[in-house]
């Protein structure tokens, strides 16, 4: 079973109900899901942090929310060390605000170039636009070769 480590914010109830749906669409998909809002929030700061770097380690890939004028700066950690340790990332942004720091990049530019795949959807999606992008982008993304990064 292909596991996916669900990677954004998750401070507001907005936020946590649209992780938890999309987390559930996926299981439902046949996917394992670590999604840090209800496999580590307890512990206190070090704990938070050791979990999430776990459920990384324990992914085969990450599916990261770029939404925000800028994205999530616990999510930017967790892109940066997924990148870091080879694992392709799904990058997806329902926000539909132009927030590109050059040319090219829907976001920061970083966050941008590290993703694997990226979803960009307009201002008339739905979840279940989404959720289906998002789905279709994994399956691809999995079935690819990986691409050798330059050093």
């Amino acid at each position: 079973m292909t596991k996916l480590f669900l990677s954004g914010p998750l401070f507001t109830v907005a936020e946590r109900e649209f992780n938890a749906g999309l987390a559930r669409f996926l299981e439902a998909h046949g996917f394992e899901v670590w999604l840090p809002q209800e496999r580590a929030t307890r512990g206190g700061a070090k704990a938070i942090f050791h979990n999430c770097v776990r459920g990384i380690e324990w992914a085969d890939a990450v599916v990261a929310c770029m939404d925000g004028s800028d994205p999530d700066s616990g999510t930017a950690w967790e892109v940066g060390y997924a990148y870091a340790k080879g694992k392709p990332i799904i990058s997806y942004r329902s926000d539909f605000r132009e927030v590109g720091d050059a040319k090219g990049a829907p976001y920061n530019l970083m966050l941008s170039e590290a993703a694997t795949a990226r979803i960009q959807l307009t201002s008339k999606a739905t979840a279940v636009d989404l959720h289906r992008q998002v789905l279709a982008q994994i399956r691809k993304t999995l079935r690819a070769k990986p691409a050798k990064r330059q050093a």
